[in-house]
């Protein structure tokens, strides 16, 4: 049997608990925090690995070298999903030039 420290009741995501025992043998409550889900892939939805899992606002208190990885779209695509990206892109260029061509030929 413990006593609440706040004076918020129910047990919301919020307002859990964990019951720790003193030296003195008391038992009291620690309030946990939420657990940070961590940035997803925008092509995927997979977590970026790299990037830490924080809290929203535990971002801001860290530097931008962890907030990304060096690469373009470091903190918001995976490599998978970048490197997809970067081959659609050339695969649709080379079908321009294979047009061009092609009407070049006919002409």
């Amino acid at each position: 049997r413990v006593v609440l420290r706040r004076r918020h009741a129910y047990a919301t995501k919020s307002n859990k608990i964990k019951v720790v025992k003193t030296p003195g043998g008391k038992l009291v409550v620690q309030y946990r925090k939420k657990n940070g889900t961590g940035t997803n892939c925008a092509g995927c939805s997979r977590s970026l690995p790299g990037i830490p899992h924080l809290r929203p606002k535990q971002y801001s208190r860290i530097s931008k070298r962890q907030k990304h990885v060096n690469r373009v779209y470091g903190g918001n695509q995976c490599a998978q999903c970048v490197r997809e990206r970067i081959v659609r892109a050339f695969m649709i260029e080379e079908q321009q030039n294979v047009k061009r061509v092609w009407k070049e030929k006919k002409a």
